[in-house]
C-alpha cells in the first residue's frame, strides 16, 4: 500500500515574510503548501505491515515553491526560499 493511500492531500497558500538577498527589502509571500492529513481509518485491504505505518503516521505539510520573484519593482530577481523550513508536521 502506498503513502498517498493513507493521507488526504490538499494545496493551501500561507504568507511568510521573506527578504530579497540582493535588494534587501522585506515582504510578505504567498507560498504553495501541499498539506498531507492522515486518515481517519485505515483502507480495510491493510496488511499488518500497513498498519503499524498507519499508527506511527502525522499528518504534515511540504513546501512547493522553492523560488520566489522579489516584489520589488526595480529588482524583480527570483531568489530562494531559505528561511522556510520545507516539511513542518502538524499536531
Amino acid at each position: 500500500m502506498e503513502e498517498r493511500e493513507m493521507f488526504d492531500e490538499k494545496d493551501q497558500k500561507r504568507s511568510h515574510n521573506l527578504t530579497c538577498p540582493h535588494c534587501h527589502q522585506a515582504g510578505d509571500y504567498e507560498l504553495s503548501w501541499l498539506v498531507r492529513m492522515k486518515k481517519r481509518q485505515l483502507p480495510p485491504r491493510a496488511d499488518e505491515r500497513d498498519r503499524a505505518k498507519f499508527a506511527k503516521a502525522k499528518s504534515y505539510m511540504v513546501r512547493k515553491d522553492d523560488m520566489v520573484a522579489c516584489k520589488n519593482m526595480r529588482c524583480r530577481k527570483r531568489f530562494e526560499v531559505a528561511g522556510v523550513q520545507s516539511v513542518a508536521f502538524l499536531e
